[in-house]
Parts: C-alpha cells; sequence; structure tokens
C-alpha cells in the first residue's frame, strides 16, 4: 500500500518583507522622561499617595495660616466658656480654661509638623555623611563605623529618649535632640548600602581615574544616585518623630503647658472624657491619626515610584 505524501506547499508570497513605512520611521513612541519626571507621573496614578499628599499640604497651609487668622489665642483663657461643645464661635470647642481648642489644634500641628522635618532633616545629613563616608571607603574603616552603628541601633530609642528629655528638661530643642541622637542610624545604614553598591560601577571608576576626589565622588556620583531610598526614609521618619513628640507630650516630658501641642492636648483631655467633653480628645487624636497616615501613604507611593525596577 502506498502512503500519499501530505506535504503542503507554502507559497513564496508569505515570505515576501514588509515594506517600511517612510513616515513612521522616526515617530518616537515612547516621550522621552527625565528619572524625576517619570517617577512623578507613576506618582500621580497612586490616588492613595495624591490624596495624602493633598491632606499634608492643607495641614500645613492651616498650620502656618489657622493661628493668625483666628480670633482667639493659643493660651487666652476664658473660664465662663470653658468645656463648651463645638460652635459657630469656637469651631472644635473649648477645653478645661475656656481656651480655643481650633486655635490650639493648629498650633500643635506647628510643633508636631517643625519636630519631624527637623528630624528627618538631621537624619538626613547625618546619615547621608556617615553612611556614605562608611560604603565609599569600605574595609576596616567601614568595619568601624558599622560597629559603632550596631551599638547605637541596639539601645532602646524611645529609652534614649525619656533619658535624655529627663536629663535635659522638656523643650522643643531637647525633643529634636532625643529624637534624632539615636534616630540618623537608619538614615545611615540606608546610604551605606546603596552606596556600596553603586561605588564599583563604571562611571565612578571613571570619576576616580580622572583623579576626582572622595568628597566629590560621594556628592557628585554616589548620592544623586541613592535619591530614592533616601528620601523615601524621610517620609517614614517625618511619621515616627510626631508620634513620638506627641507621646512625650503626652507623658509630660515635651511641650510644657500652657503652650499646645497635640500630646499634651489629649493628655488634657484624658480625665475628662467621661464627661462628655469628646471634641477635646477626638481633635488631637485624629489629626495625629491622619498625618501618620498620611505620611505613611505617600512613603509607600513614592517607594514604588522611585523604584527603577518598576519604571516602564
Amino acid at each position: 500500500m502506498v502512503q500519499k505524501d501530505k506535504s503542503v506547499t507554502i507559497p513564496d508570497e508569505w515570505f515576501k518583507p514588509k515594506g517600511k513605512n517612510s513616515d513612521k520611521i522616526e515617530t518616537v513612541v515612547r516621550p522621552s522622561l527625565s528619572y524625576w519626571k517619570d517617577a512623578w507621573r507613576r506618582l500621580r496614578k497612586n490616588k492613595l499617595a495624591i490624596s495624602g499628599l493633598i491632606f499634608l499640604i492643607i495641614l500645613t497651609l492651616f498650620a502656618i495660616f489657622g493661628p493668625i487668622f483666628s480670633p482667639h489665642t493659643v493660651t487666652q483663657t476664658n473660664l465662663p466658656n470653658q468645656n463648651q461643645a463645638p460652635s459657630a464661635e469656637h469651631w472644635f470647642g473649648t477645653d478645661e480654661m475656656g481656651r480655643d481648642v481650633f486655635t490650639r489644634t493648629w498650633y500643635g500641628a506647628r510643633i508636631s509638623l517643625f519636630v519631624g522635618v527637623m528630624a528627618a532633616l538631621i537624619d538626613f545629613f547625618i546619615g547621608i555623611i556617615y553612611g556614605g563616608i562608611s560604603g565609599y571607603k569600605g574595609g576596616r574603616t567601614d568595619t568601624l563605623m558599622m560597629r559603632i552603628i550596631e551599638i547605637l541601633y541596639g539601645l532602646p530609642h524611645l529609652l534614649v529618649v525619656i533619658l535624655l528629655m529627663v536629663v535635659m528638661g522638656p523643650s522643643l530643642t531637647t525633643i529634636i535632640i532625643a529624637l534624632t541622637i539615636t534616630g540618623w542610624v537608619g538614615m545611615a545604614r540606608i546610604v551605606r548600602g546603596q552606596v556600596l553598591q553603586i561605588k564599583n560601577y563604571e562611571f565612578v571608576t571613571a570619576s576616580k581615574s580622572f583623579g576626582a576626589k572622595t568628597p566629590r565622588i560621594i556628592r557628585k556620583n554616589l548620592l544623586p544616585n541613592t535619591m530614592g531610598p533616601i528620601i523615601v526614609q524621610m517620609t517614614l521618619t517625618v511619621p515616627s518623630a510626631i508620634f513620638a513628640e506627641a507621646f512625650l507630650s503626652f507623658l509630660g516630658l515635651g511641650i510644657q503647658a500652657p503652650f499646645a501641642s497635640w500630646g499634651v492636648m489629649a493628655n488634657d483631655a484624658l480625665p475628662v472624657i467621661l464627661s462628655g467633653h469628646w471634641w477635646r480628645l477626638f481633635f488631637p487624636a485624629i489629626f495625629i491619626s491622619m498625618t501618620m497616615f498620611a505620611f505613611n501613604v505617600l512613603g509607600d507611593g513614592m517607594q514604588d515610584a522611585l523604584d527603577p525596577k518598576l519604571r516602564g
């Protein structure tokens, strides 16, 4: 029995090359974007992160201008108006001394944002200098500097802060010093890890071959390529410092009366919360929670936006 040949003949027309369209040769499929423009484009797509950013901008504006346009001062007492519920005259009500809670809330926002931003900036400068030198030098220098970091990292941060507050006395300057004395350790470790990855890249080697000094290499070549993780770490440092300040003020180790702080306001309101004066604890507590939430979602969004692996 003879088997038939079932092979199929493919016509030559199927293999003709597709002609080029000369009109589309120079067409740019995707616009060229810088690293930061592309990161901003991706951040805008994260609605939760943008919502957090908008809230923080509004909070900052109210913290700056709210007490200025308020007819009441932060320390103004009026005993006949004590513990009044929110009204047209006192939008957030009054406390046991008749002081306007609205004005005190925004003054407390000034304190909290100032402490958070200052703590983040100090951590930023100390961390990038210490971590940059440690990662770039390497060898024994890196080993010695990392042992120091490990010792500081092993100390209970909150215990160190409380001890310093007790020894130095409660004040705004003391709070910032106490929060940053070991707070820069996390920033330094992140910078060191990034520098260890980048320092052997070709552009760094080229700078060395041209005789560039160590400070210039760190400033011009290494730090600009590590700014993504550094900025993310800063956005996460601010809410931690805000919460620490509120906690210390709540314990009586931070801002002292009659000046306002969210922690002081919460501490003053706690004994009378069962008396029905809910507004005294509600407003400082809700602003602490929303501020920390806004910073954290913004930090998460920036982490995704600044990640080069997700760039596309």
